[in-house]
């Protein structure tokens, strides 16, 4: 009976990364389906002609300019949360402890997310329908 705390320290965090990796790549096999039905329907559009391809076509461009959008949007917003985290690091070290510059530490994330949002608002190319 006294190694079962143990046995359950050990199998927690296995069962942890288990559950993250079945996740990650639950994940990458829906992307890769989509991918593969995109690549299908676009040969089907190269070997049809007409009003129905261009639409089709049209239909592809849209669903990328969102996709480039929410890419673009998700940037900033993980910049923001980075940056806000390293504020409240700063501000609970320094309440902590006074006497040392632990605060300091908050820098790190506050920078950091700083690099992020800059990033998306003047070097991340900006999304454009043509492509």
């Amino acid at each position: 009976m006294s190694e079962l705390p143990a046995v359950i320290g050990t199998l927690v965090p296995i069962a942890g990364i288990a559950m993250i990796v079945l996740i990650v790549w639950i994940g990458e096999r829906r992307k890769e389906r989509e991918n593969q039905h995109r690549t299908e329907l676009l040969r089907k559009i190269a070997e049809s002609q007409g009003d129905a391809a261009q639409k089709v076509l049209e239909m592809i461009r849209e669903q990328d300019y969102q996709a480039q959008i929410r890419r673009r949007e998700g940037l900033k917003l993980g910049g923001l949360i980075t940056a806000a985290s390293g504020i409240g690091l700063i501000f609970l070290l320094a309440m902590l402890e006074r006497e040392e510059p632990v605060w300091a530490v908050g820098l790190i994330p506050l920078l950091i997310g700083a690099a992020l949002f800059a990033y998306v608002l003047f070097m991340a190319p900006k999304p454009n329908r043509e492509s």
